[in-house]
């Protein structure tokens, strides 16, 4: 999910609530202790120079069980944030610390955030000798020993 996207979705809501990928949410008393501007820059396998940069927020799970988040307040800390460090419209990656600090990605499914597993994926894979994937093929499209196999009927089986 993009910067504008949460936004505009924050307009429409009454509560901000994220649920994890088990199916339970972040406890309504969390804060945003970050917003920012995450910038990496890498070399994948295959030796191609790579940027990606991500918009941050922080999750944090405090102890004032009677702080609750409203949707204009997290608009107003964006829009800051926006203002301050020059923040573009890019994805938003969610960082919350359940066991140890997880990265999310971002969804809406019309009522909570979710946050999404994140997955590693080879950047280069035509030149790490990663097989592409095998087509998928139905079983009457297969050439038949038929020297070496049963035919419906046939009484072989």
């Amino acid at each position: 999910m993009k910067l504008s996207e949460i936004k505009k979705l924050l307009t429409t809501v009454e509560t901000v609530n994220f649920q994890l990928p088990n199916g339970s949410f972040v406890p309504e008393h969390f804060h945003v202790t970050e917003v920012g501007l995450i910038t990496k820059n890498f070399i994948d396998c295959g030796g191609t120079v790579r940027k990606e940069t991500v918009v941050n927020f922080q999750l944090w799970d405090a102890n004032d069980f009677e702080h609750r988040l409203k949707p204009q307040k997290l608009i107003h800390i964006i829009e800051l944030s926006e203002k301050v460090l020059g923040i573009e419209d890019h994805e938003i990656e969610v960082e919350y610390q359940d066991t140890t600090i997880g990265k999310y990605d971002l969804g809406f499914n019309g009522k909570d955030f979710e946050l999404l597993n994140k997955k590693t994926a080879c950047l280069a894979q035509e030149q790490c000798g990663v097989p592409s994937e095998k087509p998928k093929l139905k079983l009457t499209q297969l050439n038949a020993d038929t020297a070496n196999s049963c035919t419906p009927g046939g009484g072989c089986c």
